[in-house]
């Protein structure tokens, strides 16, 4: 089939040659500094998870802004806001914009003591602290292995944003399977090969492109767009109207132009629960862990929400998409809304720059998808490998397993995209934030107190994910009939929806509270802490446990 909307330059096979080259000369261009990247800062040898794992614990305030903001503002971020934004207005898209904005006290508070218990331990990953906090191997395993499960769903949905902007160019269709997945095919072989060489050097280089590429494509739509398309007023004006009509499907209003006063627990429950949540996967912590100090941390958490301000701006152009009458249908005829901003771009831009923004996009999901898949790998090596199967490993072997380990994330993550619909991997990556917020309170209150027990803790965990996967697998989609159709369900005792991750969050608590009581009435064994007082306070330049030999923990 050939492409659904033709273009000036576009092709009589639909491809817009114009947009491809220029993607194609950016692409070019970061790969090549994924490549050098592994010459940046190189120290005496990668063989370590500290040098290819977390870059070397030697970023500073600048590379950690925009590795963060590359990091945590994905590729699939600036497809499916604007997307949800497009097809059912504020509540299931805006929701994003005060979340990141309450995100970055967390930071400030949390991640700062993380940072520096790390340092003084040398710890890699969230589940290495849980492990030294609380003394016990099953409850880090848990932690570890939920951060894998969460970030699986997450990679794929990089290589969907991808995707979205191959088949708005025109790449795929019917036909051969093999040319239609080619393009995605030879963007998932360079990643994999410059994160295998280059580790977490290689995002950290290509997200100053991509930040770069995304400010730039943001300001200009945002100044352009609404005069084009009848000012703001205009835009809004359109975007109630669609919100208003009836779905055919439900008979009930499209969407929520702005939330009603039924709708306000799912808003704040999805946002205050997405903020507790980002923070606790595995690619937000090794983006924190590779910074150079304490303060480096803190710094961040006042600078960062610049990014909110161009989210916000870019989830209003879903609302623009809607005045401008985009139509958003795939290659193989169907509407898609996650199309909505590539297409955009594409009918309102001329074609060089519609590349530019295409690039950005796919610049946007590079950079996230090797730390995400550094991530996972430093998870399954530290707290799997070396904790279960070889406790001898040396800091050689661990690299070496890690490396290994990020190419089969890739991997998996690359099939999951070619053989499920792209809905099912929207729905999991939804179960993927229910998954990972229930780590929280095994790694953050573990920041500030010992007094809830470790099996304790692992019990509240266990009831809390069996208790939100049920949920979210109950949600039937009315249109789809697809199962995890939402991530918002009834919360019992209130009557109100909410977010299922927030609500079995709760539980997971309450579920730890009282078992920690019983525990302690019986006298249960607690287990040994390795860290002390101290060690929340260490900054840069302080001795690490393993420097100070007459140290008793």
């Amino acid at each position: 089939m050939t492409h659904s909307l033709a273009t000036a330059s576009g092709s009589s096979t639909g491809v817009n040659g114009v947009a491809l080259t220029v993607l194609i000369i950016v692409f070019v261009a970061v790969t090549v500094m994924g490549f050098m990247a592994t010459r940046w800062r190189r120290p005496k040898s990668m063989s370590s998870l500290d040098e290819w794992g977390l870059g070397g614990r030697g970023f500073g305030t600048w590379v950690t802004w925009f590795l963060l903001g590359g990091d945590l503002y994905t590729a699939y971020t600036f497809v499916a806001v604007p997307a949800a934004m497009f097809a059912t207005g504020a509540v299931t898209g805006f929701f994003a914009v005060p979340y990141t904005i309450v995100l970055y006290p967390i930071i400030f508070v949390f991640l700062s003591r993380l940072w520096s218990v790390s340092h003084r331990h040398g710890y890699v990953t969230a589940a290495d602290f849980v492990r030294g906090r609380y003394g016990s191997r099953g409850l880090s395993l848990a932690v570890a292995l939920t951060g894998i499960l969460a970030t699986m769903p997450y990679i794929a949905l990089q290589l969907v944003g991808i995707q979205a902007v191959l088949e708005v160019i025109g790449l795929g269709g019917s036909g051969n399977t093999l040319a239609k997945d080619l393009p995605l095919l030879i963007a998932f072989a360079v990643l994999a090969a410059y994160t295998y060489s280059s580790g977490l050097r290689a995002p950290a280089i290509i997200a100053f492109v991509k930040d770069t590429l995304i400010y730039l494509v943001i300001i200009v739509a945002v100044i352009y767009l609404p005069s084009k398309f009848g000012g703001w007023g205009h835009i809004f004006d359109a975007a109630q109207t669609k919100m208003a009509k009836p779905n055919p499907a439900t008979g009930k209003p499209t969407g929520s132009f702005i939330p009603t006063d039924k709708q306000f627990w799912a808003y704040a429950t999805l946002s205050l629960g997405s903020a507790l949540a980002l923070f606790m996967y595995p690619h937000s912590i090794t983006g924190v862990l590779s910074s150079k100090s304490r303060n480096t941390i803190r710094r961040n958490a006042s600078i960062l929400p610049a990014y909110s301000f161009v989210l916000a701006l870019l989830a209003l152009l879903g609302w623009v998409a809607i005045a401008a009458g985009t139509k958003p249908i795939g290659l193989d005829g169907k509407p898609n809304a996650q199309l909505v901003i590539p297409q955009l771009f594409e009918d309102s831009f001329p074609s060089w720059f519609a590349g530019v923004a295409f690039a950005a996009i796919a610049v946007g999901a590079l950079v996230p998808a090797a730390i995400m898949s550094i991530a996972a790998a430093n998870l399954f090596t530290r707290n799997v490998y070396r904790e279960w199967l070889r406790p001898d490993a040396s800091h050689e072997q661990e690299a070496k397993v890690s490396k290994l380990v990020s190419l089969l994330v890739k991997f998996v993550a690359l099939i999951f995209v070619l053989t499920m619909d792209k809905q099912n991997a929207i729905n999991f990556q939804l179960l993927g934030g229910i998954w990972i917020l229930q780590t929280f309170p095994a790694v953050v209150f573990g920041l500030y107190t010992r007094w809830f027990h470790r099996w304790a803790l692992l019990a509240g965990w266990a009831v809390a994910m069996v208790y939100g996967t049920i949920t979210a697998y109950n949600q039937v989609n009315p249109v789809t009939g697809q199962h995890f159709g939402t991530s918002v369900a009834t919360i019992e005792g209130i009557g109100q929806m909410g977010y299922i991750a927030f609500t079995a969050f709760i539980l997971n608590i309450v579920v730890a509270a009282v078992i920690t009581l019983l525990l302690r009435a019986v006298k249960a064994p607690e287990g040994e802490d390795a860290t002390i007082k101290g060690d929340y306070f260490a900054d840069a330049g302080d001795p690490k446990v393993s420097d100070l030999p007459e140290l008793v923990h």
